[in-house]
């Protein structure tokens, strides 16, 4: 097979779709349609239907070539970049035949990346490997997970003897920001389950994921002249900042927990003196403890009060997402599918949970049972990302092998 995912994947990277977080907008950077205008170009060129919206997300569809009833399935990656490192002028570097060397990268000679630092790259003796140049991160989540959707799709279409049902493709926006499925239309994507491409090293497999809610907890002091201040002044800013030093330290936080372990973070702490918010974010892949970290945080504010007679507090929770695992524990055959298809192309799956969320979450919890698969990810929204060439061929196989499982099923 002549595959076309590297020389697509290098085009992609170039093109900058950072998502902004402070924006309104959908999407939150009208940059990132310049990529749907990209794959949209060549979508046409492969015969392949597709239809856009304002948000910048593609509905790709394919025709079932067999005459069975099969399932309808779809696979799904999102065309922006996180914002934590820059994506702008991004220029990926191939370093073919890889041999276990650090790889010093040129616009930034302190970015070395080193088999002792990124352990996974003695795995790719013989592999091309693909970084930036040092002052941008690649953009490999997700366009290695674009690549690979479009790679086989344009295998399908070249070749009618793959064998499958009707397969879709959805490439959304905003991901990175946490709303890559707030347009998503489900009606239109017509599908009975589908797949996220948005997960690291090869064989990586995730069917469960945090499930995540936000607090906002505001407290009301009480304002008094400075000069004037003695025995009625009480500081909302040092309320809030008592609040905060009284968290767990040792447990529940995100420095100290790993695998399972859920966690309560403080990200934003601001105010003046009559007023101040705090912002969290709570996470845990059992969604009941989520309630359990909420009222803690109420418990540790109450008893702070308890030294500020005269002030308040309330709280805000909202929900941001929840654990897939929740919705695909009823599907069993979803996560099979995916994890037969990649024993049948001599992967072995590494079965793992997301400490985060993914559009297949979301989509989960919309009726779509949506797992997520490796697309060769590695060393996520940093200078030091990179991606072998030969993980996404992989991945272009194992979606491919879904699709001849599914026109079996």
């Amino acid at each position: 097979m002549q595959y076309s995912v590297k020389d697509r994947f290098l085009k992609y990277v170039q093109v900058d779709t950072q998502a902004d977080p402070m924006s309104t907008t959908f999407p939150s950077s009208a940059k990132q349609k310049n990529l749907t205008a990209i794959l949209s170009d060549e979508l046409t060129q492969l015969g392949i239907s597709f239809t856009t919206n304002d948000a910048g997300y593609i509905y790709a569809e394919i025709p079932s070539n067999t005459d069975k009833p099969v399932p309808k399935i779809f696979f799904c990656a999102h065309l922006d970049t996180a914002p934590d490192c820059s994506g702008t002028d991004v220029k990926p570097i191939l370093h073919p035949n890889y041999q276990g060397q650090d790889i010093t990268l040129p616009d930034d000679r302190a970015i070395v990346l080193s088999p002792t630092q990124h352990p996974n790259l003695k795995n790719k003796i013989g592999h091309d490997i693909i970084t930036a140049s040092g002052l941008t991160l690649l953009g490999s989540d997700d366009k290695s997970g674009v690549a690979i959707i479009m790679d086989a799709l344009y295998q399908i279409v070249k070749d009618p003897n793959i064998e499958h049902g009707q397969v879709k493709a959805l490439f959304t926006t905003d991901e990175e920001i946490g709303k890559g499925v707030a347009n998503v239309d489900i009606d239109l994507l017509d599908s009975d389950f589908g797949y996220t491409l948005d997960s690291g090293d090869l064989g990586c497999f995730e069917d469960e994921n945090f499930s995540a809610n936000a607090l906002k907890l505001t407290i009301h002091g009480v304002s008094a002249h400075p000069g004037m201040a003695k025995g009625a002044m009480e500081n909302a800013i040092k309320i809030a900042s008592e609040i905060v030093a009284s968290l767990p330290k040792l447990s529940i936080t995100p420095e100290t927990t790993e695998g399972k372990e859920g966690f309560i973070h403080p990200t934003k702490i601001q105010g003046s003196l009559e007023t101040a918010t705090i912002d969290f974010i709570l996470r845990d892949f059992e969604t009941a403890k989520l309630d359990e970290y909420a009222n803690l945080i109420t418990s540790i504010a109450e008893d702070v009060l308890l030294s500020y007679p005269n002030s308040s507090y309330e709280s805000e929770v909202k929900v941001q997402y929840r654990n897939m695992k929740d919705v695909l524990v009823k599907y069993p055959h979803v996560s099979q599918i995916a994890l037969q298809a990649m024993e049948n192309v001599g992967i072995k799956a590494d079965y793992g949970s997301i400490r985060g969320g993914t559009d297949g979450a979301a989509l989960s919890h919309l009726g779509l049972p949506c797992p997520n698969l490796f697309a060769g990810e590695q060393a996520i929204h940093s200078k030091y990302e990179w991606v072998s060439v030969q993980d996404m061929e992989k991945g272009v196989d194992t979606v491919l092998e879904i699709c001849r499982l599914v026109s079996k099923h």
